[in-house]
């Protein structure tokens, strides 16, 4: 065997390899990015050359490179600006903490505001206006899918009362016609999102940067990215290639949104598989409906305000043709369906295309999905596409904004990853930043140990929720030839844990110590101390490919 770039040595090793699960293996060798061999110690020797870098993981445990299969990096950091609101619990913290926001352009802008803040009143700008003195404000809620708007922000974007759009989308009003500033669902939010300040290019780039460095800290070496951005990401990715590298590699799908005729559908298909380096366009993605707090869920029954009946796609039909048309072009589909009726729509929408489907498509959410659709999931070859720290915000009770809104009967069928794995679905996890935070180790342990009104359902096996990000993951991409397992001849992705993953404890896991990270041969995070050598006389090795450090 030709001499590796890289041989990571002193690490147990747990391939994920159906052909070789539990690896006595202790040493991975690396070249040109990909699994050159597995082995033990004693390989070592064999596998080295005088450019070698040889780097000792002490004990580590060495998995596939985890995979965040829904994320929002490039969007996100654009939705996660201006005041963190995330820990506002009720309508007096969140005045207080508006009286002396930071202004940016002279707008006050926040996120992660949650639903629950608000007790169970409407959303409204008069609860808020009167401690800005006059400042436009745009805060998101947390879901994305929701915003409050104040007057002066309201007047810049001349809403002055309802409109109607060609989605589902509202400007909701009380009953005198007055908008209340509570903006629902894109297109209403990008009414007033349009007009707030943004970061300058220089900035955005160095933020995504940054931002990358960090995921790939805590294990990430790629990303599913659920957007595009308004068309701009692939000039935006360029640019940071030009400079330098990505962290992690990024697998992004552009939105097909209501009303895209023939010719959206061949612009889409056209995108598939323009890329660089660590990036690529890969699938589509299409919303079924919205979010269950926000009332846009699709529900097979209204919700608690008699809401969530109708499908984000006025005509479900027209969804369901989009589909067909990108299956028969070879293009995935990852369509959100957080309600049971939208999920339904989604796996009747595959189930119609019969024996004549091309791809293997997939569902992003599935919050709430009842019996008789577990078992659709593997009879149709659907990935179910989830992220089990979304549960954080609802409560054991039930007496959170998602679970009133459901009712007692399908808030016990939240989050259903295991029952989903024992249906025999591709369960693929991820974490939806920014809506939840982007620390892989977060899922592994939401996966493990289900939060709030999820907590009443069987967790998965750490087994199973290691396989949510890595082979499963591989699966949902359609990359399970190239990743997803540590094997000779696939891409070198691969994390190494100072503890093992699969049978550490929950509270040791969410803190554990992320030793190495490596994406396609990168190291794109080290620990420091981490130890190195060089193959030839013992020298220091200066990373293969190049290194980025993590925030950790």
């Amino acid at each position: 065997m030709p001499a590796a770039d890289t041989v990571l040595t002193g690490a147990r090793v747990r391939t994920l390899d159906p052909a070789r699960p539990e690896a006595e293996a202790r040493a991975v060798a690396v070249r040109g990015g990909l699994i050159a061999a597995v082995g033990d110690e004693a390989d070592v020797r064999d596998w080295r050359g005088p450019g070698t870098e040889v780097i000792d993981l002490g004990g580590a445990t060495l998995t596939p490179g985890l995979t965040d299969a829904h994320s929002h990096p490039v969007w996100g950091i654009e939705m996660a600006t201006g005041t963190d609101l995330s820990a506002v619990r009720d309508i007096d913290r969140l005045r207080a903490v508006l009286r002396t926001a930071e202004r940016s352009r002279g707008w006050v802008v926040g996120h992660g505001l949650d639903h629950n803040a608000f007790g169970g009143q409407p959303v409204d700008r008069a609860l808020i206006e009167d401690v800005l003195d006059g400042a436009p404000a745009f805060l998101r809620l947390y879901d994305g899918h929701s915003a409050l708007a104040t007057g002066p922000a309201l007047a810049a974007a001349g809403i002055t009362g309802p409109r109607t759009f060609a989605q589902r989308s509202a400007i909701v009003c009380d009953a005198a016609g007055r908008p209340t500033g509570h903006l629902v669902e894109h297109a209403a939010m990008e009414l007033v999102g349009a007009l707030v300040p943004g970061p300058a290019p220089a900035e955005r780039r160095s933020r995504l940067v940054a931002l990358l460095r960090s995921m790939a800290a805590t294990g990430l070496t790629g990303a599913h990215v659920m957007d595009l951005g308004d068309g701009d990401v692939p000039a935006l990715l360029s640019t940071v290639e030009y400079e330098g590298d990505l962290p992690l590699r990024l697998r992004l799908a552009p939105w097909c949104m209501p009303g895209a005729d023939d010719a959206e559908l061949a612009r889409l298909t056209g995108l598939q598989g323009l890329a660089g380096r660590h990036w690529r366009v890969g699938g589509v993605k299409f919303f079924m409906d919205g979010t269950v707090e926000g009332g846009t869920a699709w529900l097979e029954h209204a919700d608690c305000h008699g809401q969530g009946t109708d499908a984000f796609w006025p005509d479900p039909q027209a969804y369901a043709r989009a589909v067909r048309v990108l299956d028969a072009a070879g293009v995935r589909t990852a369509t959100h369906a957080i309600g049971d009726a939208a999920v339904r729509h989604v796996l009747d929408t595959v189930a119609a295309l019969g024996g004549q489907a091309r791809m293997r498509h997939r569902i992003e959410h599935i919050e709430t999905v009842p019996d008789d659709q577990l078992k659709r999931f593997a009879e149709l070859g659907v990935i179910a596409s989830m992220q089990p720290p979304h549960a954080a915000y609802t409560r054991a009770d039930h007496t959170d904004e998602w679970s009133r809104r459901l009712g007692e009967e399908r808030a016990g069928r939240a989050w259903r990853c295991r029952d989903l794995r024992d249906a025999g679905a591709v369960l693929a996890l991820g974490s939806d930043w920014p809506i939840a935070h982007y620390d892989a180790r977060r899922v592994l342990v939401a996966a493990r140990a289900p939060l709030g009104a999820a907590s009443a359902g069987p967790a998965l096996t750490g087994l199973m929720a290691l396989e949510g990000m890595t082979s499963h993951a591989a699966l949902a991409a359609g990359e399970e030839r190239m990743a997803g397992r540590i094997a000779a001849g696939l891409r070198a992705d691969l994390t190494a844990f100072a503890l093992d993953p699969v049978t550490a404890g929950v509270d040791e896991l969410a803190e554990a110590p992320v030793r190495l990270t490596m994406s396609g041969g990168r190291v794109t995070h080290r620990e420091e101390g981490a130890g190195a050598s060089g193959g030839g006389a013992g020298g220091s090795g200066g990373g293969a490919g190049g290194s980025g450090g993590g925030d950790r």
